[in-house]
């Protein structure tokens, strides 16, 4: 390892990429610990060490904020508003023929559908920022703990302004430093941003772990992490690959085609998507709770099984929730149709198959069976820390599981790739030969 990194920092080119990306990732973390104008930093602190915290439904957002949330800082919305409107742009394409429109259109159309992402992202962050500082000012931030019920020093009219403008500054800024990474450092600058945010939170928790559970449940948490990284690198390195070959054509007097290839179908080809979409259908009923009497018997049923992750009823609805979005978002982002059209537009087949509709009928046979195992090993993965919550009492601050282990895997092995293909750009050896 020590030898890759040496070789990595060794070539001129990439050694900037990597001290730039690490620069903006110091740059990141700074923006997670200044507070917000109008904020009584002391009391947050306060309040953010309170034994009686129970972040609840802001534990997701807080996780990809770095801990910035609850810490009301100018980077407490985090880069939750970009993901959001990255997904609800992806979802229109089929909904809006004209976002489909572009996206075919090659770079040009992607630049339009980013520009879209973008001002979508200002958007929703004024509408958290907005929310968020209603929670503040309500108590809910911190479950109505004493002292904490309103954190806010300036209450007029003129300090809400600010404060809201300063939260939606900050995510634009977190957006621009992330785009920055991927222009001028070694790409995938939001992912890298998320990465940074997730993984800072990891010491802390097992911190927390080891003064709390004792020594030896520190020891088999650390075992069962290790475990479930190999376990998560596996899947999600593994791939159903479908040959494909192409027929010969003559091009004037040249010879086109006759080549082999392949169509890499992932086990999980979802990602971490379908685990945000279910947590946030689970957090909706409580949060609607919130703002009704809490003697109803709609409302104590609500509270009983779906406030806390240890009730069966809730880990079996997570699970469904997981596995029904993960066929969902499988079946948005992947057009066997569309792959099948343009295989057989440039005289493309599968050996076996006919092109044309017997080709994406295939397609879809063997998205489905894959992506049923890819469903449930998201659903095992996402249950990991509702488990710890059951087995030890450590939900909050168990590390390896659910969003946090797929995130820190996922990316840390798209950076790798990344770097490796650099360096063989420059070097007949890559960053792990």
């Amino acid at each position: 390892m020590i030898g890759a990194i040496r070789r990595a920092f060794s070539t001129p080119d990439l050694r900037n990429k990597l001290l730039f990306t690490l620069g903006i990732i110091v740059l990141f973390r700074l923006g997670s610990f200044i507070p917000s104008p109008g904020i009584d930093y002391t009391q947050v602190q306060q309040c953010v060490a309170s034994p009686q915290l129970n972040e609840g439904g802001f534990a997701m957002i807080n996780l990809f904020s770095g801990g910035a949330l609850l810490q009301l800082s100018i980077f407490a919305l985090g880069i939750m508003p970009y993901i959001t409107a990255s997904i609800i742009v992806q979802l229109l394409r089929v909904v809006i023929p004209r976002f489909e429109a572009l996206h075919k259109e090659g770079a040009s159309g992607q630049a339009k559908l980013t520009q879209y992402t973008r001002y979508l992202t200002i958007g929703l962050a004024i509408l958290n920022a907005t929310t968020l500082v209603a929670t503040v000012r309500s108590g809910a931030l911190f479950g109505q703990i004493e002292g904490c019920t309103n954190l806010i020093t300036n209450d007029t009219w003129w300090g809400i302004t600010v404060l809201v403008i300063t939260l939606t500054a900050g995510t634009g800024l977190i957006m621009w430093l992330g785009e920055q990474i991927t222009e001028h450092g070694v790409g995938n600058g939001m992912s890298i941003l998320i990465f940074t945010s997730v993984a800072a939170a990891f010491p802390s928790s097992l911190g927390a772990i080891l003064r709390e559970q004792g020594i030896d449940v520190f020891l088999i948490v650390i075992a069962v992490g290790l475990v479930l990284v190999a376990l998560v690198v596996f899947v999600e390195q593994s791939q159903r690959r479908i040959p494909v070959q192409y027929a010969k054509r003559m091009v004037g007097r040249r010879m086109f085609g006759g080549t082999s290839t392949y169509i890499p179908i992932k086990v999980n080809m979802a990602g971490v998507i379908p685990v945000i979409f279910a947590s946030s259908v689970l957090y909706l009923p409580s949060l609607i709770a919130q703002f009704f009497n809490p003697e109803t018997n709609w409302v104590e049923w609500i509270n009983t099984y779906f406030t806390t992750g240890d009730h069966p009823i809730y880990i079996a609805a997570y699970a469904v929730l997981v596995i029904f979005f993960s066929y969902f978002y499988v079946a948005i982002t992947f057009n066997p149709e569309e792959v099948a059209d343009n295989m057989k537009k440039y005289g493309g087949f599968i050996p076996g198959i006919r092109a044309g509709r017997p080709t994406a009928e295939y397609l879809s046979y063997v998205l489905s069976r894959i992506n049923f195992p890819g469903s449930l090993y998201l659903a095992f993965v996402a249950l990991i820390p509702l488990i710890a919550l059951v087995l030890i009492n450590a939900n909050q601050n168990f590390p390896f599981g659910g969003t946090s282990l797929l995130i820190v895997v996922g990316v840390g092995l798209e950076t790798v790739k990344q770097i490796d293909a650099q360096m063989q750009q420059r070097h007949y050896e890559g960053l792990l030969r």
